[in-house]
C-alpha cells in the first residue's frame, strides 16, 4: 500500500475476517490494532467472537485473560428508543418478554435460525439461544412495536456493534411486523425493511 494502514483500515479488515471466518488473517489484523489502540475493547470482543465461531474456546479464554491483565473492560450493551418524546433505555419487562417470545416463535416459522456462534460461553445450544433472545436492541424494538401505532417507523440506538444474530433477527422482525426499523449501532446506520437491511449484511 502507498499509505500506512490506520486503525479504521485494520478494523474493517478484522470485521471482514469475522464475516468470512478467516482466523489467521484476523489474528494479524488484531495484532496491529492491539499495538495502535490497546485500550479499545471492540478488538478483543471481535477476536473472541471469531475464536468462538471457530470453536477455539481456549483462545477465547486467552483473550479474556489478556483483557483482565490490561484492564480492558467491555461496555455492557444497552439500547434506547424514543417513543412519544420520551427516551427509554433497556429495561426489561414481562410484557416485552412475552411479545419477544411470540416474535421468536413466528420468526422460526418463517425460517429464522438463531446464530449462536457469537455467544462467548461453551454452553448448551438452548442456553445460547436464550442468551441471545434478550439482547438490548431486541428489547428496544419489541417495546417500540407494542408502544406505537401500526406502520410507525422504529428508531433504535445501541452503544455497541450489533451482533450477527440480532442483525438477522431484525430482518425477520421488520417483515413480520411490517415496520421500517432503523438501528444506529457503534459502526453505522442499519435500515431494515421487508426482511432486508441497507448494509447488505456488511458492517
Amino acid at each position: 500500500m502507498p499509505i500506512k494502514p490506520d486503525k479504521f483500515l485494520w478494523a474493517s479488515l478484522l470485521g471482514g475476517c469475522r464475516i468470512h471466518k478467516n482466523v489467521e488473517l484476523a489474528e494479524k489484523a488484531a495484532e496491529a490494532l492491539f499495538e495502535i489502540e490497546p485500550e479499545n475493547p471492540a478488538t478483543y470482543v471481535t477476536m473472541a467472537n471469531i475464536y468462538a465461531t471457530a470453536g477455539k474456546w481456549a483462545e477465547v479464554a486467552k483473550i479474556r485473560t489478556i483483557m483482565d491483565d490490561r484492564g480492558v473492560v467491555k461496555k455492557p450493551g444497552k439500547s434506547w428508543i424514543e417513543v412519544k418524546r420520551k427516551t427509554h433505555v433497556f429495561l426489561k419487562s414481562k410484557q416485552i418478554h412475552e411479545f419477544l417470545g411470540e416474535l421468536s416463535r413466528r420468526m422460526k416459522e418463517e425460517g429464522f435460525v438463531p446464530d449462536t456462534n457469537s455467544v462467548l460461553h461453551d454452553v448448551e445450544e438452548e442456553q445460547k439461544e436464550q442468551n441471545l433472545s434478550y439482547h438490548s436492541e431486541k428489547l428496544a424494538i419489541a417495546y417500540g412495536v407494542i408502544s406505537t401505532a401500526a406502520g410507525t417507523p422504529i428508531k433504535v440506538f445501541k452503544n455497541l456493534r450489533t451482533c450477527v444474530d440480532c442483525h438477522t433477527a431484525i430482518k425477520f422482525i421488520s417483515k413480520i411486523v411490517d415496520r421500517k426499523i432503523v438501528v444506529r449501532d457503534s459502526a453505522r446506520f442499519h435500515c431494515f425493511e421487508n426482511g432486508s437491511c441497507s448494509c447488505r449484511d456488511y458492517w
